[in-house]
């Protein structure tokens, strides 16, 4: 009877609840009400997730859902003692491992505690290589460090002492917090990495015993769900992106991200994740103007981002090259882009029109082009290993980096340029290049594909009508799961993409009239250039290898700032972020550490 009505209090909660596009202020009580209910339910879900007869299944966030409930104590000794005997996975196995100790510390009798104190002692996770590795590393040993203090070398896996330990993961989590602030993160807008981010900073705003690292920790918390929420539609994150697997690449609600859209704004259908729980558990209340930021889409914008490469450590004189991004966000779709080049190894998705849809567990509601370089120079640009061991090495975690068909990845031979919800992408691949192609995702939802005499192809994606003009001859592939590829094998390549509301043309027919009437010229040789003219009158000027031009101004990387839209603006350098929504606004001020809200007269 328990299992019954809790199901039925989950599916009324966790029935998707789009937000109406008109929002009003002064109503905080009602959305708050709602995240609060969410967030509680999201901790029922995994203190329930589990019958608390059966020892063999659940993990850390199922044992620290029930410390934190305090339920089903005696399953979660005892599946604690199954895991305790296996101690893997690295800084993945710190943060689980950090929340186990602090829900538990005052649940847990002195025996449990005593061994999940010594694994710190007995245990070597691996500190990893990548940014988020990190966060997760340093968030934890500052937690277990200020858990345990004034201990010797000894006790601790390092051989330092707690407090070096201590200093040195305090050392290097503001020193991250630092470069986000005034540079951009490296490992950007990642629907699935961005879990491991939020974690990390949830967990020092839930635990963390000096002041001022709380409220950093609570001010990156507002900054990096911003940073989605401002790129979301729907609760789906939308490109570019820095890292994103092939799968969820093409069914994007399938990300971790999604996670904290039903958590945050209750836009998405639900989907449970531990690193979403740990959110919850954290107390962490989104600010109003932040809620609104993520579930208004009334009015189309332009949101512009300034983020950074991973460090580079061959093949470029510069260590954190810009990485330049745009949003175009409408109600019906978003049109997102980088700039192009290596930007960030192997998961690299450089630009997409993504659609709306009703259903947002169907996926394939996004249209791209992608060049699926795999080399050894881009590795060696962000890896040390030996260059002969590297493809090889990566292919074993990251199976389809190898592969001639893949859909994500990075290209040191594209270059994109965008201006609103148009997309010019060039590609120049030189002569002798493994995968010596580009490939067009042609989704199996798109309705009304026609190649028109006039060399558009035009198709339409929900209430998002899509025109593409193919600089190069391709052919028709047809894949496995019932999309289409669009295959070019023309080492001088590119494409011209508008895209339009179906609302602003009486017909399809209509719109496609407008696109063969728009201003066109194109070559390959000796470079691939493009003059177009979108449907807004704008004139985008490209050629590869040369700074675009925008109206015959040249494209002004230099004044691009962090964060530059109607939502969010940060100056790079500045350490600080507003956020703006109406009247509402709340700026995040990393130089003097303070939050500070105001509603404007």
């Amino acid at each position: 009877m328990k299992t019954l009505l809790y199901l039925i209090v989950l599916i009324f909660l966790l029935w998707p609840n789009k937000p109406a596009h008109a929002q009003e202020y002064g109503i905080r009580a009602d959305w708050i009400a709602a995240y609060e209910a969410r967030r509680d339910s999201l901790i029922d879900f995994y203190a329930d997730q589990i019958d608390p007869t059966d020892r063999s299944q659940g993990g850390y966030m199922q044992v620290a859902a029930d410390l934190y409930r305090g339920q089903d104590l005696d399953w979660a000794m005892a599946r604690l003692d199954t895991l305790m005997q296996d101690s893997r996975g690295d800084m993945f196995w710190m943060y689980p491992m950090t929340l186990v100790n602090f829900v538990g510390k005052d649940v847990l009798p002195a025996e449990y505690r005593h061994r999940l104190r010594d694994l710190w002692r007995t245990y070597t996770p691996y500190r990893g290589d990548t940014e988020n590795h990190w966060a997760m590393y340093y968030a934890s040993l500052y937690l277990m460090t200020q858990l345990y203090p004034d201990e010797p070398g000894k006790s601790w896996y390092t051989g330092k002492s707690s407090e070096e330990n201590h200093a040195e993961a305090r050392d290097y989590l503001i020193a991250w917090m630092d470069l986000t602030t005034t540079k951009g993160q490296g490992e950007f807008d990642s629907p699935g990495y961005m879990s491991f981010y939020v974690a990390p900073m949830a967990l020092l705003y839930a635990f963390a015993d000096d002041p001022a690292m709380r409220l950093r920790a609570h001010m990156m918390l507002d900054y990096l769900l911003a940073d989605f929420a401002v790129d979301n539609l729907d609760g789906l994150y939308v490109g570019g992106h820095s890292r994103i697997y092939p799968d969820p690449l093409l069914h994007r609600w399938a990300d971790n991200s999604s996670s904290f859209a039903w958590m945050l704004f209750g836009n998405t259908p639900f989907r449970p994740r531990g690193e979403s729980m740990i959110l919850a558990i954290s107390g962490y209340e989104p600010p109003e103007v932040l809620y609104h930021i993520g579930t208004d889409r009334a009015e189309s914008y332009l949101h512009k981002e300034l983020k950074r490469t991973r460090h580079r450590i061959r093949h470029s004189t510069i260590k954190n090259a810009p990485v330049y991004k745009t949003t175009y966000m409408r109600p019906e779709y978003a049109v997102a882009s980088m700039q192009g080049g290596l930007l960030q190894p192997i998961q690299q998705h450089t630009w997409e029109v993504l659609w709306a849809v009703d259903d947002v567990k169907e996926g394939n509601n996004l249209f791209f082009t992608v060049h699926p370089y795999a080399d050894a120079y881009e590795l060696t640009m962000y890896f040390p290993e030996e260059w002969e061991i590297l493809v090889e090495g990566v292919t074993k975690s990251k199976s389809t980096y190898n592969s001639w068909d893949k859909w994500t990845g990075g290209s040191p031979f594209e270059q994109v340029v965008q201006h609103k919800d148009a997309v010019i992408a060039l590609y120049n691949i030189e002569p002798g290049t493994r995968f010596p192609h580009i490939g067009g995702f042609f989704s199996k939802n798109l309705v009304g594909l026609e190649e028109d005499d006039s060399g558009w192809i035009f198709a339409r994606g929900g209430d998002a009508l899509i025109a593409y003009y193919p600089l190069a001859p391709y052919e028709w592939m047809d894949e496995a799961d019932g999309n289409r590829r669009l295959h070019s094998t023309s080492l001088k390549n590119g494409a011209v993409v508008q895209v339009a509301p179906a609302a602003d043309y009486d017909s399809f027919d209509a719109f496609k009239e407008a696109v063969r009437t728009l201003p066109l010229e194109s070559a390959i040789e000796p470079l691939p250039s493009v003059t177009f003219t979108t449907l807004d009158g704008t004139t985008m000027q490209t050629t590869y290898d040369e700074t675009p031009q925008i109206n015959g101004k040249d494209v002004d990387y230099e004044g691009w700032q962090l964060f530059d839209g109607p939502f969010l603006q940060a100056e790079k350098g500045s350490r600080q972020l507003e956020m703006t929504h109406g009247k509402l606004h709340r700026l995040l001020d990393f130089n003097t550490l303070t939050i500070k809200d105001w509603v404007e007269e």
